[in-house]
């Protein structure tokens, strides 16, 4: 017999049921009474949300029933409660299947796996401890393992000073300084006797030539002329900004420890593979290109420190100015000896009786000369020597100063490398001799202007035994 479909209800189910559930059966127009204690299912009921899932507002469009058979249901036809019937409706024989455990859900610890086994495996020691916390950061490598810096050599100074203290007393003048002016006082006799006799050929401005090279002398202290005598005389250019960038901190440094304002003095370089520097009028420090590249900045350091104390001591300009006065001198000895020498071939020519008028008209000339200035041009012949032993005096005295700045090692090194040198250069000169060693004169070494390399270090060794500080 042929059912009407049932009236949609108020409050439709879900679209979806899990586990493919059968239809529910249509509802009477009484609703059924449930029992007061729901079906009691297998072992463990699954949790379900305590919130009312959201209902549909709009009422699902419900398909009209055009088949005249009536739908199949899986099973036997539901019975559907009378109104006065007082037994519970009958429910699907079968209940979906749920799982008999709740799931598993991970926590805050990890726990070792189950095994099935009734005993647990057999670990070659204690049972593994498993993580509790974030794993530790590995351990940093051994100090060992990480290569150390590359030591800085032994000379090597630190040249960013801040504060600098700048002495009142910038220049003095020295023993040796004042010797030296004193040894140039015959050679400056002799060059007034030579501007006097210049002077003659001029008339009445014969005075006025005279004074003029007087005066002359305080070109050794003005800057064009120190400029031109570094340039032309020397041998001495300008640093490059490369080069000025390497020596100004190290120059720095040095008048920072003597309390001298080293803007005062100009830096040279003379293009030379020799290690040398040179301290030249009143303002002049020249370095060697061997010097500013193949010196550790210390050593470098001592080379413009010695410079720095020829400077200091008066030693420079005391020199240049007693070279100035004693030109016309040096001039005129120059002249007379190729003067001389030229009388010599022309005499020879006449046999012996030339040779002979020629030494005593000499003689002659030279007597009445002596005689005359009571002796003091044969002065003229031992003042070079006198020069050069104030000469290795003002060395010593410079290297004093290096010394005293906190340098004597450095300097000791340095003097060590002069002496590698010229023992080298001695080598050489025996190889070109046949292999015999070229022994120095005696007069040279009384003309030598620095003093050898064992007397230097020799008056180093109170600085290398007590070393300052500056």
């Amino acid at each position: 017999m042929t059912q009407p479909p049932p009236p949609p209800p108020d409050h439709p189910e879900p679209s979806t049921r899990p586990h493919s559930e059968p239809p529910p059966p249509a509802h009477p127009e009484t609703p059924p009474q449930y029992p007061e204690t729901p079906p009691q299912h297998s072992q463990a009921t699954p949790p379900y949300p305590q919130a009312t899932p959201p209902y549909p507002q709009a009422t699902p469009p419900y398909p009209q029933a055009t088949a005249s058979a009536p739908p199949q249901y899986p099973g036997t036809t539901p019975q559907h409660p009378q109104a006065t019937a007082s037994a519970p409706p009958q429910y699907p024989t079968t209940a979906p299947q749920y799982p008999t455990t709740a799931p598993q859900y991970p926590q805050a610890t990890p726990s070792p796996p189950q095994t099935t086994s009734s005993a647990p495996p057999q670990y070659p020691g204690p049972a593994p401890q498993y993580p509790t916390a974030a794993p530790p950061t590995p351990p940093a490598p051994p100090m060992s393992s990480v290569p150390p810096p590359p030591a800085e050599h032994p000379h090597h100074i630190d040249t960013d000073r801040g504060r600098v203290f700048v002495s009142a007393k910038q220049r003095q003048t020295d023993a040796t300084a004042v010797g030296n002016l004193l040894l140039h006082v015959p050679n400056f006799l002799c060059s007034l006797f030579v501007v006097a006799l210049v002077s003659l050929f001029f008339g009445g401005f014969g005075i006025v030539v005279i004074l003029a090279w007087l005066a002359s002398g305080a070109l050794v202290f003005h800057r064009p002329t120190e400029s031109a005598l570094a340039r032309h005389v020397l041998r001495l250019r300008y640093p490059t900004p490369q080069e000025r960038a390497k020596l100004e901190p190290v120059w720095r440094e040095v008048t920072a420890r003597a309390g001298i304002e080293g803007r005062n003095y100009e830096l040279w370089v003379e293009d030379s593979d020799a290690l040398n520097a040179v301290a030249a009028a009143g303002h002049i420090v020249g370095v060697t290109r061997f010097a500013m590249h193949g010196l550790p900045n210390g050593e470098l350091a001592a080379v413009m420190a010695h410079e720095l104390g020829h400077h200091v001591g008066g030693h420079a300009w005391s020199s240049l100015l007693g070279y100035w006065y004693a030109l016309p001198g040096r001039v005129a000895w120059r002249v007379l000896k190729a003067c001389s020498g030229f009388m010599f071939k022309v005499s020879r020519a006449f046999g012996c009786f030339g040779i002979g008028f020629l030494v005593l008209v000499v003689g002659s000339v030279g007597l009445a000369t002596i005689s005359s200035l009571y002796g003091l041009p044969l002065l003229i012949l031992a003042v070079p020597y006198a020069l050069a032993a104030v000469g290795r005096r003002s060395e010593l005295r410079a290297d004093e100063h290096a010394a005293a700045l906190g340098f004597a090692p450095m300097l000791a090194a340095v003097l060590d490398k002069m002496h590698q040198q010229e023992q080298w250069q001695q080598a050489q000169l025996a190889a070109r001799n046949g292999g015999r060693p070229v022994e120095e004169s005696t007069p040279a070494r009384l003309l030598a202007s620095h003093p050898d390399y064992y007397t230097r270090l020799h008056h180093l060794q109170p600085y290398l035994q007590s070393p300052r500080t500056p």
